[in-house]
């Protein structure tokens, strides 16, 4: 299993970045996919997941602003973040569940003020 994310940057707050992150060696259309995030000196916490079918749920620190979704032709979720702020800082990274956690190797993401 492997999980490439990217698409992290440095963005001013209110900004926008949209994160992918590419799935191998797994059946991708039947696997929730998840992205989490970890900011500096803080515990990994869950940010959005989509279901199989495409059903969405978020984190309340992040909803109406970011949203997940995925494209199981290309085996690749997204997440657009929209109208970030400081406190979206952290590395992010995609995860999938097949008895185990799989974690991809996270992107950076620095929202600057």
């Amino acid at each position: 299993v492997q999980l490439q994310a990217s698409g992290g940057g440095l963005v001013q707050a209110g900004g926008s970045l949209r994160l992918s992150c590419v799935a191998s060696g797994f059946i991708f259309q039947i696997r929730a996919m998840m992205w989490y995030r970890q900011a500096p000196g803080k515990q990994r916490e869950l940010v959005a997941t989509v279901t199989s079918g495409g059903s969405p749920n978020y984190a309340d620190s992040v909803k109406g602003r970011f949203t997940i979704s995925r494209d199981n032709a290309k085996s690749t979720v997204y997440l657009q973040m929209s109208s970030l702020k400081n406190e979206d800082t952290g590395v992010y990274y995609c995860n999938t569940r097949l008895g185990i956690d799989y974690w991809g190797k996270g992107t950076q993401v620095t929202v600057s003020s």
